[in-house]
């Protein structure tokens, strides 16, 4: 069987394969290249990626354009021009700021969620950068299109679609996710993909959410969509940018150890349980001592703990001390290997499947 390719407008991937963007500091560059570099979409995420930077303390959004145009520009050549992507949340209180630099540093990518990027499309206006919507749902999905097309004439490049099993900020209510409730990611890509069906809409459809191997791959390529985004399996690799000890942690999770919790603004996020964790827990609350301003409906007075610091602390290494997302099947993984030995093993799994 030969590798299908997933096409959005002019750009054509030789392996179905979007990296998940994950914040902070999680995909950066050298993660995003290597995937590039590997025939797939590599993905930088945006969420305050400039924390390394000496002036981030002190000149936060400054230093998460520069940070991000730089991590842009040397993924582009890591990869010797593959295609990279920026994954932008639409929560993040400078969102059109980093889309604007996304845009300016010639990013080939923008992937959006966490809320309905309803204005996307004037930021890549007169540009051709593709532009791709996440979506938990039917809804989401048909409000997402039928608002470009009346407000922009335009149609999105390509959808993710993202079920209940993804690591980070999920699109579903909490109870749901605890309780099992909530859609499963097969229902609702048939339900999109007969939606848009009936209005004539045909872009690609990407799933994520629990994929794992490349039988994961070809259960949803069987299904309908042309494509997966998988972030998990791509954390235990020696070009993920995140710290050894964040890695070994992925490495040592037992399925018990993932569960559900809640971002600051009340989100339902799948994450390891660590010390962190379970002294929220028992305590309710950290001391804050500073605001990032990263998330809108963030107040400090009243958030339960600092998430751009839960989630610096923890790619730095600080893994007892911070957040760790992670998707469902992480449980599973068992070793650190190469971007290039995960992408051949999901590619040979695909085939055989």
């Amino acid at each position: 069987m030969k590798i299908p390719e997933l096409k959005i407008g002019d750009i054509i991937l030789k392996a179905p394969i979007i990296q998940g963007g994950m914040g902070v500091g999680v995909s950066r560059s050298s993660l995003a290249a290597a995937v590039a570099a590997e025939g797939g979409l590599g993905v930088i995420s945006g969420a305050q990626i400039g924390f390394d930077e000496p002036d981030f303390e002190t000149n936060t959004l400054e230093a998460n354009i520069r940070s991000l145009k730089a991590h842009i520009k040397s993924a582009k050549e890591k990869s010797n021009n593959g295609f990279i992507g920026v994954n932008l949340m639409v929560a993040m209180k400078n969102y059109a700021e980093l889309v604007k630099a996304s845009v300016e540093a010639k990013a080939d990518v923008i992937i959006s969620g966490a809320g309905l990027p309803l204005d996307l499309p004037k930021f890549v206006e007169n540009t051709k950068v593709k532009i791709i919507p996440i979506v938990s749902s039917l809804k989401a999905a048909r409000i997402i299109t039928t608002s470009w097309k009346k407000t922009y004439n335009r149609e999105a490049d390509a959808i993710i679609i993202e079920g209940p099993e993804a690591g980070g900020h999920l699109g579903f209510k909490f109870n749901d996710l605890t309780e099992h409730t909530a859609q499963d990611l097969e229902t609702i890509t048939a339900e999109i993909i007969e939606y848009f069906k009936s209005i004539n809409l045909n872009i690609p459809i990407i799933v994520a959410g629990g994929i794992y191997n490349g039988y994961d791959i070809a259960k949803f390529l069987k299904l309908g969509a042309q494509g997966v985004q998988m972030a998990t399996r791509f954390v235990p690799t020696f070009e993920c940018d995140a710290s050894e000890e964040y890695k070994s942690t992925y490495i040592k999770a037992q399925k018990e150890d993932i569960i559900i919790t809640k971002s600051p603004v009340g989100l339902p996020g799948r994450a390891i349980r660590n010390d962190f964790l379970k002294n929220l827990e028992e305590n309710g609350k950290e001391n804050i001592t500073k605001c990032y301003r990263c998330l809108n409906h963030c107040d400090p007075a009243d958030t339960p703990y600092c998430i751009t610091m839960a989630l610096i602390n923890a790619v730095k290494g600080n893994v007892n001390e911070g957040l760790l997302f992670v998707g469902s099947n992480a449980y599973r993984c068992d070793k650190i290997e190469s971007v290039k030995d995960v992408m051949k093993s999901l590619l040979k799994e695909l085939q055989e499947a």
